[in-house]
Parts: structure tokens; sequence; C-alpha cells
């Protein structure tokens, strides 16, 4: 289940990475190379620092996908009956059995964790960005 959750959240953590790899350019490596740094030294300490909020934020948008995907969840795993509970698959079984509190409290749950996840990639990015903005 781990396994096609990530898959399926791919897009979303591969698209902010690429983005801030492709605006770094590649001026900072070059700048490397030329104090004869290795390119695995370089990678390592040059461009992952400089792609580092993008890096986090495709961390945050991939876990914040994946946790609230219902048709992966429901066709790879779904849940051991008695055993575990997916937050999507329980919020669907709520609303099936017509137990509309229940699922009205999950739902809101999930809507409030969307919003700290939205506010912590802010001040993230805040942060690494020293203030601006």
């Amino acid at each position: 289940m781990v396994l096609g959750s990530v898959i399926y959240s791919l897009p979303f953590v591969v698209n902010p990475i690429r983005n801030a790899f492709e605006a770094m350019g590649p001026r900072p490596l070059e700048a490397a190379a030329t104090l004869r740094a290795a390119p695995l030294d370089a990678f390592v300490s040059v461009a992952l620092p400089l792609a580092s909020p993008g890096i986090m934020t495709g961390a945050i948008l991939g876990f914040a996908h994946t946790v609230g995907e219902f048709g992966v969840v429901l066709m790879i795993g779904g849940g051991i009956p008695g055993r575990t509970k997916v937050l999507s698959v329980t919020i669907f079984d709520y609303v099936e059995t017509l137990q509309w509190p229940k699922a009205h409290v999950l739902a809101g749950g999930m809507l409030a964790m969307s919003f700290v996840v939205i506010l912590a990639m802010m001040l993230i990015e805040r942060r690494l960005n020293g203030g601006r903005r």
C-alpha cells in the first residue's frame, strides 16, 4: 500500500524538486567546479542546499496528497477489519452507513490538517528565504 501511494503521489513530489533544480541554474555548480569540487561533492554541498525549499515542498505535498488519497488506498489496501483503519476509507464507511457526525468530524480533521500543511509550507519557505517575501 505504501509503494502504491508513493508511486501515485510521485508527480506531486517530482515537479517541485525539478523546478527547484531548474531555478538554481548551472552557475553554482560551475563555481564549485572552478574550486575543484568533485561532481558528487558539488551536488551534495551546493545543489542540495540550494534546492532544499523545493525538496521540502515536494515532501510535504507528497505526504499531504497520500494522506488524502482514497482510490489507491481502497484499491490496494483498504484496511484489515478490526485491526487497521485508513482515514479516507473510514470516512467513506461512515457515510455509507449514514453515520454523518462521525464522518463530519473526520473530514473536519482532514481539513484542519490541510491548513496546517499549508501553514507549515509557508513558514518553511519564509524561513528558508530568510524572512523575505
